[in-house]
């Protein structure tokens, strides 16, 4: 095995001694959980049991079992719903689990159900306001799902934006179950993303009409399935696999293709070998560790991945114990080459990149150069190695194949050796503002400096008005405040991102700052976003008045503002719009109760 490359080395040291308390605390629990009576089925009293196994049907007498005859029962936690695409596939998942976990000599279960919004559906509208807010309400009903004790693993089925991370924190809340992530993959490929973006261009220039729009979208995202550019969803499906969450190779294999149903019955029944009743159980919260965390991160980087990560992987860390900080984020941009380029940095889909290498080729790059810890646990294998491969189907089934080990397309995916970039898709800026994030991956390396006063606005429908009316036809820095968690649950601004697009291409200088998060489907925009203190808790960005000069340098990593801010009211509460309707009223707690975007923009699991 190749040695680790020291900043590796060093940054997981550096995580795992400042998390040092709270991982103890953390596996504490695990022990507590794994010793305790309400962790084992022959615990549950013959009332209890035959509650949990009513229904069953066929399977009710294996979900009792006898002392002595005990079948593994998996609990299954689906976020199915058929107005996402990319949760459809799921609705025939629980019968094809519980047929193979039969035949495997298990039993399985749905445990419960999450919700699963649609970023995509709610962009620039109420619902996006609950957006971030629903990853907390989904780890809570995944806990509630799994709160009966009566499983000795899970799978749990999920794909998009809020979902997976939710279903991770939610997971490692019983840390001492064993639990493995079943994907759906992504639709077939559409209209070319560029197209898509040129029609959505054209109609914010007034030059396209709603139905040419609508066709367009239309033959974008048409089918079941992720959406085919690499944001947020696409980005958690390569998460679970260099975390090792996911079998080999499972992230982007289209839904309905016999592969994919494989390797569904393949995670069953890996989910049966791995659980409580094995000889050698893998339980989520020992097996993520800060090895898994580290690795993470430098897969983000490594494909230009959603900044929006930069919320979830240390969310998702400290439900593990994990202290993970955007300085560890900062760190190991530097030292790792951007391998991938895939829309909106390139103008490939992910069913291109899978083809041109994948998941397999970018993990055994990665591992060849000391950049991921190949030491770290995972669901399937001894290695992170077996993760540098790919599944294919032969006469004899299902099996594994090495990962090609050069390019088959290298406008796509690239070697350690010759990168698209030398360093991360990502860096952390800092300065007067506070702290924030910017994916640079797609930004023109001319654009990656940014001088030009400010033009404040407190919501994203007055900088439509504005760019309607032409008042942003200049050099602007546009600053869009209180829209962090505690204000309106951080939503996304990505419906600003034609227009602002537009004023750059007609020449001028651009860029976005603002408390909220943009998409993970930034795109050729410098945007400033996460800025941490948000508007409400007293952050500079509320702080600054139309026409002071904002600098962004994603060269240095700094973001400032030349103005004394000292003497100027802050933001505060006051300022915030009511947040009334649509739903947010039922939210007000999860607001109120959120963290800094850098502590993950949400409830925190871990004791302070």
């Amino acid at each position: 095995m190749t040695e680790l490359h020291d900043r590796i080395a060093t940054v997981t040291e550096r995580v795992a001694r400042r998390s040092h308390d709270q991982r103890q605390a953390y596996l504490e629990d695990i022990a507590a959980m794994e010793e305790s009576p309400d962790s084992d089925r022959r615990q549950v009293s013959c009332s209890n049991m035959a509650h949990a196994a009513a229904a069953a049907g066929s399977d009710q007498q294996g979900v009792l079992g006898a002392t002595d005859t005990l079948k593994p029962n998996i609990g299954i936690i689906s976020a199915y719903n058929d107005m996402l695409s990319a949760h459809q596939p799921f609705e025939t998942y629980p019968q094809i689990i519980r047929a193979a976990a039969r035949k495997a000599g298990g039993t399985a279960q749905v445990a419960g159900g999450v919700p699963a919004m649609c970023d995509g559906v709610t962009q620039g509208r109420p619902g996006m306001e609950l957006s971030l807010m629903s990853r907390d309400v989904i780890a809570m009903a995944t806990a509630v799902g799994l709160s009966h004790g009566v499983y000795d693993s899970a799978l749990c089925l999920g794909v998009c934006d809020k979902i997976v991370p939710g279903l991770v924190i939610g997971a490692l809340s019983f840390g001492h179950l064993p639990v493995i992530f079943v994907p759906a993959g992504p639709m077939t490929s559409g209209l070319p993303n560029a197209e898509k973006a040129a029609v959505r261009k054209a109609f914010a220039r007034g030059e396209a009409t709603r139905e040419d729009l609508l066709k367009s979208e239309v033959a974008a995202y048409h089918g079941p399935g992720t959406c085919t550019f690499y944001g947020t969803a696409n980005s958690n499906q390569m998460l679970m696999e260099i975390m090792g969450l996911h079998l080999p190779g499972a992230a982007f294999v289209n839904p309905h293709e016999d592969l994919r149903h494989a390797l569904t019955v393949a995670a069953t029944e890996r989910a049966i070998a791995i659980s409580r009743q094995s000889a050698s159980p893998r339980p989520i919260g020992r097996m993520l560790d800060e090895r898994s965390f580290v690795n993470a991160v430098v897969g983000l980087h490594a494909t230009g991945g959603s900044t929006n990560h930069t919320l979830h992987l240390p969310a998702m860390a400290a439900a593990a114990g994990i202290s993970l900080t955007w300085q560890d984020f900062a760190d190991l941009s530097e030292i790792t080459p951007l391998l991938a380029r895939v829309y909106p940095n390139g103008q490939a889909d992910v069913n291109h990149f899978h083809a041109a290498g994948g998941m397999g080729f970018v993990i055994g790059e990665l591992l060849k150069a000391g950049l991921l810890d190949g030491s770290a646990a995972t669901v399937s294998g001894d290695s992170l190695a077996d993760y540098a491969t790919e599944p294919v189907l032969a006469d004899s089934g299902l099996t594994w194949r090495d990962a090609p080990h050069t390019s088959l397309d290298t406008d796509i995916l690239r070697s350690v050796d010759t990168p698209h970039a030398g360093n991360g898709g990502l860096r952390m800026l800092d300065g007067n503002f506070g702290k924030a994030v910017i994916k640079i991956s797609a930004v023109a390396a001319e654009r990656h400096r940014v001088t030009a006063p400010a033009a404040v606005f407190s919501d994203e429908a007055s900088v439509k008005a504005a760019y309607a009316s032409g008042e942003l036809d200049r050099d602007v820095i546009i600053v869009v405040r209180g829209q962090g968690p505690q204000a309106n649950g951080m939503p996304e601004l990505h419906s600003l991102t034609p227009m602002l697009t537009n004023l750059q291409d007609k020449g001028f200088a651009v860029a976005l700052v603002t408390d909220g998060r943009m998409s993970g489907a930034s795109g050729t925009v410098p945007a400033a976003i996460h800025v941490t203190p948000e508007a409400v808790n007293g952050g500079a960005i509320g702080r600054i008045a139309d026409g002071d000069i904002i600098n962004l340098d994603a060269v240095s990593g700094q973001l400032t503002v030349d103005a004394d801010l000292s003497e100027r009211p802050a933001f505060g509460p006051s300022n915030q719009a009511p947040q009334r309707a649509f739903a947010r009223p039922l939210f007000r707690a999860l607001r109120a109760a959120s963290t800094s975007a850098e502590a993950g923009g949400g409830l925190s699991p871990l004791e302070t």
